[in-house]
């Protein structure tokens, strides 16, 4: 068997490797600190295999750009921070209401505003759900290694293919700037999604919209001869503008029961020693990895500690966390903000757990040390 390629590689550099593999061949951006070597590596790479890189003049055409690419039939992708993911979400809202699959990358650094561009964060862990007006559900992934940056990026283009809709990945700045060996995928190492084609001859009975029984329509790409509209107002199942009660219901059921009758497809977290922990760590990112060396540290002391590492951030998996924590009593929810994803926990987990934060907004890493402290404080 032929020895696998393995390079040392970014975090960012990792999301190329996996957008290019999961099909992407179209990329829109503009530079921003620290997710800029994303853009750097689809400029390199893109041309070499016939595919198009585009810096524009700012974040709000760069998102109009990939939904444009994407309307056009190619994988799209686009990557920005903080600031720059602010500036898209008027058209990640037109991305959900014209059922667009996209890919946005924030590399989450600390704000608001311009904020501290060089650092570490994972403050827009609500602004991936909430950022956008109006009624729909949102997909975000979110790698905890560089290793990892590559499976879910290809996970973010096949679930972005899969229910026509934008997915966000969450990267946090140290993900990000991290270097680690990875082994590069070959084709057939993971499943890859493409959205699902007309099979209709083009005329007036395709429904570009149609309410399917998945609730997820067949996409015709512009320019393989089908009709249709694409348009952010409220529209029927035959694109055109409306707004009679019972077509708009339909619409926005629609976008809703695409992602909530299948968020088993979509749930990803990965549980270590929570069948018999007293106190089960949640985080994602950054602050997974440090809560994971916490716990080894607590069990070589004796102190029962598990983790649930989240891969899927929303939907969030109520289900999956509320299966984890049934024989623990007390959990604590390690993140790099002033506290989001613990309101999500303290919601789906029953009131007889007690839940806890452990906290770090001032730009650097959580530490091991730090997971460790909270855990003797709550014990």
């Amino acid at each position: 068997m032929a020895e696998r390629e393995r390079k040392l590689l970014q975090g960012n550099q990792a999301c190329v490797v996996g957008a290019i593999y999961a099909g992407m061949r179209f990329y829109a951006g503009y530079p921003i600190t620290p997710s800029t070597e994303v853009a750097e590596g689809c400029s390199r790479e893109l041309p070499r295999i016939g595919g198009r890189f585009i810096q524009m003049e700012d974040e709000i055409g760069s998102i109009a750009a990939i939904i444009g690419a994407s309307v056009s039939g190619k994988k799209a992708m686009t990557a920005t921070s903080g600031p720059g993911y602010s500036l898209m979400v008027e058209n990640i809202g037109y991305a959900y209401m014209t059922e667009t699959p996209v890919v946005i990358v924030n590399v989450q650094r600390g704000g608001p505003s311009t904020g501290l561009p060089t650092k570490v964060s994972q403050s827009d862990t609500m602004q991936a759900r909430w950022g956008t007006h109006g009624d729909y559900n949102a997909i975000a992934v979110a790698p905890s290694t560089v290793a990892d940056t590559v499976v879910e990026t290809i996970r973010a283009f096949n679930l972005a293919e899969r229910f026509r809709t934008p997915v966000t990945i969450l990267l946090d700045e140290v993900i990000a700037h991290s270097r680690s060996m990875v082994e590069i995928p070959q084709e057939g190492d993971f499943p890859i999604v493409d959205r699902i084609k007309p099979t209709k001859p083009a005329g007036r009975d395709f429904m570009p919209f149609e309410v399917t029984e998945n609730f997820v329509s067949p996409m015709a790409s512009y320019g393989d001869g089908y009709r249709f509209i694409v348009t952010g107002l409220t529209h029927d199942q035959h694109g055109f503008t409306t707004n009679r009660a019972d077509e708009t219901v339909v619409k926005l059921e629609k976008l809703r029961n695409k992602i909530t009758r299948y968020e088993e497809e979509i749930y990803k977290q990965e549980a270590r020693w929570t069948d018999d922990a007293d106190i089960i760590l949640v985080a994602y990112g950054s602050a997974a990895r440090a809560s994971l060396q916490a716990a080894q540290i607590a069990r070589e002391a004796g102190v029962k500690v598990g983790v649930i590492q989240l891969y899927t951030i929303w939907p969030f998996p109520e289900k999956p966390l509320l299966d984890l924590c049934a024989k623990t009593k007390k959990v604590i929810v390690a993140e790099l903000n002033m506290g989001q994803l613990v309101h999500e926990v303290r919601r789906v987990l029953p009131g007889d757990i007690d839940v806890h934060s452990v906290l770090r907004y001032d730009g650097e890493i959580l530490t091991p040390l730090q997971v460790l402290e909270k855990v003797d404080e709550v014990m």
